[in-house]
């Protein structure tokens, strides 16, 4: 659904006052006849919509009981616990994910790539749950589905038909997960998922836990396969710790040939991990995405999928402070999502879509220091929340 709308006296990324025109869904001149409906939006800082690019709307327990989590400290207790709760607590993927989808909607997130459970208990039944979302929900929120080995693909027979199975549903991204210490075999397993990128025509996510020089030795064959099948600009490889515990030159090192494969870098800003250098990486040249990651789920109670206040925990996470650091955190979570995602048609340029955030602040820095909750959210010139209430028209939560 498309809206003609002129937004008065927005400030894009905090810029100088400009009058946005949506005409059919899109941004336009100011040339003709203006459209009728405007909203003022004098005070208020412009965002394009804040992208989320790396979440788990099957995982989600919001709306749920609360899980009383007894999980044991490692990745693998969490990965045991959450496949035993898929079924024991009847978490179903099509509500759950449309419950987050519409949680998130009223912070002005208006893209979300979400890592999608496959595995031998479930098939591909996540996979079908969230597609379902996404095309009930497709004139709010764009959806991106990455077929994701939770469990690991190697180790479980069966996994790796699954994926290709996911892919063939319509899953739009191939997944993959800690090469060396969950599935064992780094090669094989970055060979398999490349195999499955290949023979769909898809790009790549991975997951990297993996620390210090493993997680570099695992990093540099996803850099040597990107570049083998000239998969550059496909490629993202989510957390990356071990890029925040190198010695300066091979960071560096590692992290320029990253940019020449254009391969881009996911962070959320875990406060238990290694931070990544994120002045490096942006002076590099390097795009960075940011996550929520598991929101209010098995592994953890955190998050409420506010990409604002992610771009704040960034900060916090890297020690940053100044106005300049908080606008660049700003737009790790919108445009460098954005890049990261290869979405088209992003952005406030003639031509692309009229969406936008209207936040309550006076400069990108306050807006990122104090996340003002009553925002106005804008979809393809539609408004969705207004002052942070939702439109009557729109779906009830579940």
């Amino acid at each position: 659904m498309t809206a003609d709308l002129l937004v008065r006296n927005a400030r894009p990324m905090g810029g100088d006052p400009v009058d946005l025109v949506i005409r059919n869904g899109r941004f336009d001149t100011r040339d003709g006849v203006l459209p009728k409906e405007e909203i003022d939006a004098t005070e208020y800082i412009a965002l394009p919509g804040l992208v989320e690019a790396h979440t788990h709307l099957d995982k989600t327990l919001i709306g749920m009981d609360w899980y009383e989590n007894r999980v044991g400290p490692t990745r693998n207790h969490r990965i045991l616990a959450d496949r035993q709760a898929k079924r024991a607590l009847g978490i179903d993927a099509r509500r759950q994910s449309a419950r987050q989808i519409l949680q998130t909607l009223p912070f002005g997130v208006l893209a979300i790539r979400s890592h999608v459970d496959v595995d031998t208990e479930i098939g591909i039944a996540n996979i079908e749950g969230v597609l379902e979302t996404r095309e009930a929900l497709r004139d709010l929120v764009d959806v991106q589905v990455v077929a994701f080995p939770q469990s690991g693909m190697l180790p479980r027979e069966g996994t790796l038909e699954l994926m290709d199975a996911a892919m063939r549903a319509g899953a739009d991204i191939v997944g993959g997960i800690d090469p060396a210490t969950i599935d064992r075999d780094p090669v094989r397993h970055i060979d398999a998922i490349f195999a499955l990128a290949d023979r769909h025509s898809k790009p790549i996510d991975i997951h990297l836990h993996e620390l210090g020089e493993l997680g570099a030795f695992c990093l540099e064959l996803i850099i040597e396969r990107t570049r083998a099948l000239s998969m550059q600009g496909r490629v993202m490889v989510s957390h990356a710790y071990c890029l925040g515990m190198l010695d300066a030159a091979r960071q560096q090192g590692l992290i320029e040939t990253l940019v020449a494969e254009r391969i881009a870098v996911l962070t959320v800003g875990s406060p238990a991990m290694p931070a990544l250098p994120l002045r490096l990486m942006r002076q590099c040249g390097l795009t960075v995405a940011s996550g929520s990651d598991g929101i209010q789920n098995t592994w953890e109670p955190w998050g409420n999928g506010d990409m604002l206040e992610r771009a704040k925990y960034l900060a916090q996470r890297n020690g940053m402070t100044n106005d300049a650091d908080l606008a660049e955190t700003t737009r790790i979570c919108t445009f460098g999502g954005a890049e990261a995602m290869g979405l088209e048609g992003y952005g406030f340029g003639e031509g692309n879509a009229g969406d936008l955030v209207l936040v309550p602040a006076r400069a990108l820095a306050e807006a990122v220091a104090l996340t003002p909750s009553k925002r106005t959210v804008i979809r393809r010139g539609r408004v969705l929340v207004r002052d942070g209430a939702l439109a009557e028209d729109l779906p009830p939560i579940a």
